[in-house]
C-alpha cells in the first residue's frame, strides 16, 4: 500500500484526523509529530505543528536522514505562522524574500530523494470575527501575497496543489470554531476539507484523470 505523510500547519491537524480515516484502505497515513519523531530537534520543530516555512525546512533536513522516511506522496503546506506580523514592528515571522528561498530549499531537498510534493495552498482568515492580538496580527492581504509566492514556485517546479484556500472559500460563513476563532476551522468544515483532499489522493493513487480538473491542479 502507497503512504501518505503530511507536513503541514494546524488546520492540517483538524482535517487530518478525517484524512486518515477517509484513506484508510487506500494509502498508509503518517505526519509530522505522528508515529515518529525526531528527538534531537526542540519541541517547537518536532511537534505535530509544521509552524513556519523555516520550521518545516529544519525539521526535513533531518527527517530525510531517516530510513523510515520514505513516503509516497508528501503533503506540504506552511504561511499561515510565516505571516504572523508584530503588532507595532509590522515584521513578518518569516519575511516574503525568506519565505521564498526556504520553498526553494525544501523543494530541492524533496527533489534530490525523489520524494512526490502535494502542495496545499494556505487557507483564508475569518475576517467577520478578526481581532488583532497582542503577540502578532495575521492580514488576508499576506495571505494572498504569500499564497502567490508558492503558486509561482510550485508551478516552475512541477509540483501539482490543491486548492484548500479557494474551496474553502466555497464553503460558506459559518465554518470557523465557535463562529468567532481567526484561522481553525469546525468539525464540519474540518471533514470537507478532508474530503476535498482525500478525493485529489485517490485519484492520484488510482490514476484516474481528475488531477487537473477544478481546484487539482
Amino acid at each position: 500500500m502507497k503512504s501518505l505523510f503530511v507536513i503541514g500547519d494546524s488546520i492540517s491537524c483538524y482535517y487530518g484526523r478525517y484524512l486518515e480515516k477517509m484513506l484508510s484502505g487506500i494509502m498508509e497515513y503518517d505526519r509530522k509529530g505522528g508515529s515518529h519523531t525526531l528527538t534531537d530537534l526542540d519541541d517547537c520543530t518536532n511537534g505535530i505543528n509544521g509552524g513556519d516555512s523555516s520550521m518545516v525546512l529544519t525539521y526535513l533536513k533531518e527527517v530525510v536522514k531517516k530510513e523510515w522516511f520514505n513516503p509516497d506522496i508528501l503533503l506540504l503546506n506552511c504561511g499561515l505562522h510565516d505571516i504572523k506580523t508584530h503588532p507595532e514592528t509590522g515584521a513578518l515571522q518569516v519575511p516574503l524574500k525568506q519565505y521564498r528561498k526556504n520553498l526553494d530549499n525544501i523543494l530541492s531537498i524533496t527533489s534530490d530523494r525523489k520524494i512526490t510534493v502535494v502542495w496545499v495552498r494556505t487557507t483564508p482568515l475569518n475576517q467577520k470575527h478578526y481581532t488583532d492580538s497582542k503577540l502578532f496580527v495575521r492580514r488576508a492581504e499576506n495571505i494572498s501575497e504569500y499564497n502567490s509566492v508558492a503558486d509561482q514556485i510550485m508551478k516552475s517546479n512541477n509540483i501539482p496543489v490543491i486548492d484548500l484556500f479557494a474551496f474553502t472559500k466555497t464553503l460558506g460563513d459559518d465554518i470557523y470554531l465557535n463562529g468567532t476563532d481567526d484561522v481553525h476551522f469546525n468539525e464540519k468544515a474540518a471533514a470537507e476539507q478532508a474530503a476535498f483532499i482525500a478525493g485529489w489522493i485517490y485519484c492520484r493513487v488510482t490514476r484516474i484523470d481528475c488531477i487537473n480538473k477544478g481546484m487539482y491542479s
